[in-house]
């Protein structure tokens, strides 16, 4: 039996496309080193495969967590692993002995790393916040908090950071944001000296605020292809397209109910095709009833009431041959028709990020 014909939903992961994107985020970045973030199974696109790919033009990963940074380790261990978001206390040994790059707020922090450091040294990212407020030293303490921390035995200073929370909606105050920063560093270069590396942009930022890439960029949703700016979205090829099969087609007479609630009623009648994909897949079911479409047969089909669990179901009227089997394009490419991530995100009143994210795991994952 062939075992694409019993696959009801799937992913389709083009690591060329993916590599492309990488390199035009470096064009962009200049000499900076890329950080291509992993983080959340590599956005949905599978850590370990885009670790692989990508280990020729990544100088290092970054990712959310241990347990992630350990995955990555094991399929990239030439790079270095910057852990993006605070350890908790437990982690703070294992992420010494591995050798990751562990993200602090403040001095305390930064002791307790020092303090389960054995022969060799805690390497330590620094953030500073300038405006995100999840975490970060404070930015008027940063430079005293950041010499303090450098000076304290068993670490070692790998970069400092910030994090532009409105890179892709408020360019004044990124760019107000980013001077801050630059000041910041400069003032802390002259008064601590060394090999630690400055890094600010994410995506967004390396797309719309390039002139200033500092040492290191950190890149996420551009380079899987989707731009947080539709403006640069030219310039990217998409990675992912979620694909699923229509598994019935029914003729319905006008006045007919569609999917749970009822929320939808045929106003004619329709030819409708059930289809093999819902929100377990991740699909999400704030689509329903909110003018999102797939692509069957090259053409756009609107979809019809709530989006359930593991079916949702199209407008098929006006496609002649639509039948069980047939391919349809939840995200992606189809004949001369596409489905970006980002149009799926704004249909469903949410980001890309996490479109990306909430696919399933029983969504089987295909590379080329």
């Amino acid at each position: 039996m062939d075992r694409d014909a019993l696959t009801r939903c799937w992913a389709e992961i083009d690591l060329r496309a993916l590599r492309e994107n990488a390199r035009v985020v470096r064009h962009r970045a200049g000499g900076a080193d890329l950080c291509a973030v992993i983080k959340a199974n590599a956005y949905g696109h599978g850590l370990g495969e885009i670790a692989r790919a990508l280990v020729d033009d990544a100088q290092l990963f970054g990712v959310a967590n241990l347990a992630e940074a350990i995955e990555a380790r094991a399929h990239a261990p030439s790079r270095p692993v910057l852990i993006l978001g605070p350890a908790l206390p437990a982690e703070r040994r294992p992420i010494v002995e591995h050798g990751f790059i562990a993200a602090v707020s403040g001095f305390e922090e930064a002791v307790a790393f020092s303090a389960v450091a054995g022969s060799a040294p805690a390497l330590l990212n620094v953030v500073i916040d300038t405006g995100m407020g999840r975490m970060g030293c404070a930015e008027s303490a940063a430079a005293e908090t950041i010499k303090s921390i450098a000076a304290l035995e068993r670490v070692k200073l790998h970069s400092v950071s910030t994090h532009l929370p409105v890179a892709d909606e408020d360019a004044q105050f990124t760019r107000d944001q980013l001077a801050r920063f630059s000041k910041t560093a400069a003032a802390l270069r002259r008064e601590l000296p060394g090999d630690y590396k400055l890094h600010a942009l994410l995506s967004a930022g390396v797309l719309a605020f390039a002139e200033t890439p500092f040492d290191i960029v950190r890149a996420g949703l551009a380079l899987y292809g989707i731009s947080p700016l539709a403006e640069f979205q030219r310039l990217l090829r998409p990675v992912m397209s979620l694909k699923s099969r229509v598994v019935l087609v029914r003729d319905v007479p006008a006045g007919s109910t569609i999917s749970y609630g009822r929320t939808f009623t045929t106003p004619a009648r329709m030819r409708v095709a059930t289809i093999a994909a819902g929100y377990a897949d991740g699909y999400p079911r704030s689509l329903s009833n909110r003018g999102a479409h797939v692509l069957i047969r090259g053409a756009r089909c609107a979809v019809l009431g709530r989006v359930t669990m593991d079916m949702l179901v199209v407008d098929v009227s006006s496609i002649p041959h639509v039948e069980a089997g047939d391919e349809v394009v939840l995200i992606g490419s189809q004949a001369s028709e596409q489905i970006l991530a980002s149009d799926v995100a704004q249909w469903a009143g949410t980001i890309a990020w996490e479109i990306f994210t909430g696919i399933g795991t029983r969504v089987r994952r295909v590379y080329s």
